[in-house]
């Protein structure tokens, strides 16, 4: 005959508070409210539900009684390897993990395929609130988030207006960068973009497509360079904008490789990131292309890696974005109207920028 075997059944929060003699409030602030208890009489408890195998309160059940995640939750509409790849990425990461550890919560990732539309991440999620980085105005995963009712902050774009807000003013940032080019005497230019729409499109850009770029950011960033190059006199409509929907430095030099198959005599690339950048260094490198001498490099970001190269870029503070975000999000303050955050931009002049060789030589020489 078969030993029937006894299973001790797992001790709970009432049996905990049995076997110690204290009501199940004070088992409970032991793991919620610590402040509440004695070091010595919290102490007591945990090690109690150590040895009766004690997991500690059913989170699931806190969440349904309190009705809070303790989570914030990240959408990035790019696949989760994004978020620990992207240079920039990492940085906005950072400054939002600091800013949920400041305030004793959690962060849940939400990552959304940009080529998908499945929107089950968003409605799965248990946060109480939402942090969406960089995605474009149409994207239905950020519609999903909208439909929660939780709040939302919005770091770079869309700027939607009735949503709080956390970025820079990436026109002004771009103008700037595109006045240094003038000053230096670039005309013949090629642009390097990252994506403008959700649908892929590794190729030659219109002015329509341009002007309604779905991620505004790009699409700012564009529009402050035709502004500047248009006031010095250059026809926006004959400048080669190549677009690469992967933000890889393989992407930046096979778009790099585009306009200088089209176009051998531009002098300046001008990147809408450091990592499409660093790419087209990379494919300078491999045509023998002296830069900035031969050809004029710049980017977009002030990554890490971009200060090594010395590329002359835009550096905006990721990091403390991500920190501004969270912060917004995680105020418990009354909010009448939506807050918007803009932070400041620098001009990195580095060694990937100088005047074209026919404008030195002219300096030199005289007329």
């Amino acid at each position: 005959m078969a030993r029937s075997m006894h299973v001790r059944r797992p001790a709970t929060l009432a049996s905990l508070a049995a076997e110690l003699g204290v009501s199940r409030t004070t088992v409970s602030n032991a793991y919620n409210r610590p402040d509440q208890l004695s070091p010595e009489l919290r102490r007591r408890v945990l090690e109690t539900a150590r040895r009766l195998g004690y997991p500690g309160p059913d989170p699931v059940a806190r969440s349904l009684r309190t009705r809070k995640a303790g989570a914030v939750g990240l959408l990035l509409t790019e696949n989760l390897s994004y978020a620990f790849r992207d240079p920039a990425a990492i940085g906005f990461l950072e400054g939002l993990a600091l800013a949920c550890e400041d305030a004793g919560t959690g962060l849940l990732l939400v990552p959304a395929n940009p080529e998908r539309e499945d929107v089950a991440a968003v409605h799965r999620a248990g946060v109480d609130g939402f942090v969406v980085y960089s995605v474009p105005d149409d994207d239905p995963h950020l519609a999903a988030v909208l439909e929660r009712p939780v709040p939302t902050v919005v770091c770079d774009q869309p700027d939607l207006g009735n949503v709080d807000r956390v970025g820079i003013d990436d026109r002004a940032a771009m103008n700037s960068l595109a006045k240094h080019l003038i000053a230096l005497g670039h005309r013949r230019i090629g642009v390097v973009c990252m994506r403008l729409a959700r649908d892929r499109n590794d190729g030659y850009v219109s002015l329509e497509r341009q002007r309604s770029a779905h991620f505004h950011v790009q699409r700012a960033r564009i529009a402050g360079l035709a502004e500047a190059f248009a006031e010095a006199g250059v026809d926006w409509a004959g400048v080669p904008v190549v677009e690469r929907f992967d933000h890889t430095t393989a992407s930046g030099a096979s778009a790099a490789a585009q306009v200088l198959d089209r176009d051998p005599q531009v002098t300046a690339l001008v990147c809408t990131s450091d990592i499409l950048a660093l790419g087209a260094l990379g494919e300078a490198r491999k045509r023998g292309l002296n830069v900035p001498h031969d050809l004029t490099v710049t980017g977009f970001d002030g990554i890490r890696e971009a200060e090594q190269a010395g590329l002359t870029t835009v550096r905006q503070p990721v990091l403390e974005k991500g920190r501004a975000a969270g912060k917004l999000l995680l105020d418990s303050a009354e909010r009448t109207r939506p807050r918007s955050v803009t932070l400041p931009t620098e001009l990195v002049v580095g060694t990937t920028a100088a005047s074209p060789r026919g404008v030195v030589e002219e300096r030199w020489f005289g007329p």
